[in-house]
């Protein structure tokens, strides 16, 4: 499977402990989007590209990066799309299995609100490709209407689901803690927050809407 990692600049904290990721890091690439790719380099991991106006780091910062990254993108600071949107773009040029976007959950909420509709976009455009958002605590996804298999995941347990801009028809949950059969799930309902995987697998199915799914550790 290949798999690329985009680290965008919001708050360390919010960066996804890379150890945590159920492959080894060599195994993936790696894109940072402007500051991300500081973290990247903090992190002992060399980023395969950076993408940014850099307008968050200092000269002697980005002197730094340069002489590290190979590949570097420098972009106009006034532009219609922010720089892990490019950086994400940037990561479908690699045609890949997965994407994983992270550093991005903190900080601004602007920024965060729109990596968000990125990433339901180009989840719903890109059916075959899995897109994330991961930080230390949550993995964020957008579930299409069908048949998804949910796997068991000892750190993150808890699993909720929220309809993403319309209503989730027929929702079916098996396997889990508190299943379901055929209930409609409406925006700003909160009923399916916290549940939890019973057996190692279960299944959530539904036959319209999009399916907001976060996965959770305490």
């Amino acid at each position: 499977m290949k798999r690329v990692v985009v680290c965008s600049g919001g708050p360390t904290k919010e960066v996804v402990d890379f150890k945590q990721l159920p492959f080894h890091r060599d195994e993936a690439i790696f894109i940072g989007a402007d500051r991300g790719a500081l973290w990247l380099l903090k992190e002992g991991i060399l980023p395969n590209e950076a993408i940014g106006d850099f307008d968050s780091l200092t000269t002697e910062e980005l002197n730094l990066m340069k002489t590290k990254v190979q590949k570097v993108t420098e972009l106009q600071s006034e532009k219609d799309e922010t720089d892990t949107h490019i950086a994400i773009l940037t990561a479908l040029d690699y045609k890949p299995n997965e994407v994983i976007v992270t550093g991005i959950t903190g900080g601004r909420l602007d920024h965060y609100e729109a990596a968000l509709h990125d990433i339901c976009r180009l989840q719903l455009k890109n059916p075959s490709i899995i897109f994330s958002i991961q930080n230390k605590q949550n993995i964020i996804q957008f579930l299409p209407a069908g048949t998804h298999q949910i796997n068991y995941d000892d750190h993150y347990k808890y699993v909720s689901f929220f309809s993403f801009g319309e209503q989730v028809e027929n929702m079916t949950l098996h396997g889990f803690l508190y299943n379901v059969n055929k209930e409609f799930m409406d925006v700003g309902n909160a009923k399916f927050t916290s549940n939890e995987l019973k057996d190692q697998t279960g299944t959530i199915s539904f036959t319209a809407g999009i399916c907001l799914m976060i996965r959770s550790s305490d």
